[in-house]
């Protein structure tokens, strides 16, 4: 019974310490942890791991089926003294510039176009965007016929007017504007719709402002709406300089023999074609791996380089320059609405 009596008052003791025990608050989180482990355990398989083996083939020489050999910084080495290499780059920054610069404009002209449209504003959107998903293989398919050298459209069109025959996809600049053509088209109204975003966040009192000043439209375009839709332009020269640099599917359908898949001279042949080319065609895993990676510094400088030019101090100094020019002009109008009543 002496036992008895000393056992009960620990057992109480135990209990009590473990109820005042706070809660293990991982064991608490677990459910939450595992709802989203799904993705986790994705990304790490299909994101982080090829990105990883990338960097780490890289310093290899390898088939993709043999044994890999350490070659250390061989492949970049001899990247930088490959002449063809630097002519991919060549040929994607020309694409890129006639594809981005006439795209970027024209979707601004559409975006302020549709802003103004007074009817069928949700038919004209969608007949817009309806490039954007379609299957570029379609796409591409089709403006290959239109640019053919015999017997394209584009040239019909040419020789009605008297002008002869151009050979689009045969000579250099005709292989470089058909890609670029193609790639406008496409990602024209996906930034049209992006563009009209920012334009219906920009108050309709800044332009009644403008227009009580006697501004113009085109005053009024590119005083106020261009320097308020810096931050959007910003963002579309940004994805637009990311996606141009990575041109792949048009040359590749446009020129489908995989012998020469940038076409004759290699004038289409971009840095990811070149990059399939090394990897998938010629086996050189290792070399099509340091090639990647170095698309990858590309990509970040130009983005650096958009960046500075179309955003920085200076722009958003022009921006709250511009809206506090706008909050003045508005707090004058209202002080005389207020004055003109009490008279």
């Amino acid at each position: 019974m002496a036992v008895t009596s000393k056992a009960v008052p620990a057992a109480v003791t135990t209990a009590a310490a473990t109820a005042d025990k706070p809660p293990n608050k991982y064991k608490q989180a677990m459910p939450q942890y595992a709802a989203v482990a799904p993705f986790f355990i994705l990304f790490a398989v299909f994101g982080a791991f090829p990105v990883l083996f990338s960097i780490w083939i890289s310093f290899h020489s390898w088939d993709g089926i043999g044994q890999m050999k350490w070659v250390g910084l061989e492949q970049y080495h001899y990247l930088i003294t490959d002449a063809t290499f630097w002519k991919t780059i060549g040929n994607t920054l020309i694409i890129w510039v006639l594809s981005t610069v006439p795209m970027l404009l024209l979707a601004l002209v559409i975006a302020n176009a549709l802003h103004n449209a007074t009817r069928l504003r949700t038919f004209y959107r969608i007949a817009y965007f309806i490039p954007n998903v379609t299957s570029v293989v379609a796409i591409t398919l089709v403006f290959g016929s239109i640019f053919s050298n015999n017997f394209g459209l584009l040239n019909a069109f040419l020789q009605s007017i008297g002008v002869g025959q151009v050979a689009w996809l045969t000579s250099p600049w005709g292989i470089k504007i058909a890609i670029a053509t193609i790639v406008t088209w496409r990602w024209v109204g996906y930034n049209a719709i992006i563009y009209l975003a920012g334009l219906q966040a920009i108050s309709a009192d800044v332009y009644e402002a403008a227009k009580v000043d006697g501004a113009s439209p085109r005053q009024t375009f590119w005083r106020i709406t261009v320097p308020m839709m810096r931050p959007v332009i910003l963002f579309t020269a940004v994805t637009s300089t990311i996606g141009g640099l990575q041109i792949f599917t048009e040359s590749r359908v446009l020129f489908g023999d995989t012998s020469n898949i940038g076409g004759p001279g290699d004038a289409g042949l971009t840095i990811v074609s070149y990059l399939y080319q090394s990897a998938f065609i010629k086996n050189q895993f290792g070399y099509g791996a340091a090639v990647g990676w170095a698309l990858f510094i590309l990509i970040v400088l130009f983005s650096i380089i958009n960046w500075r030019l179309i955003g920085g101090n200076d722009d958003e100094r022009l921006t709250r320059r511009a809206a506090r020019r706008v909050e003045r002009k508005i707090a004058a109008q209202n002080a005389k609405r207020e004055a003109a009543d009490v008279h």
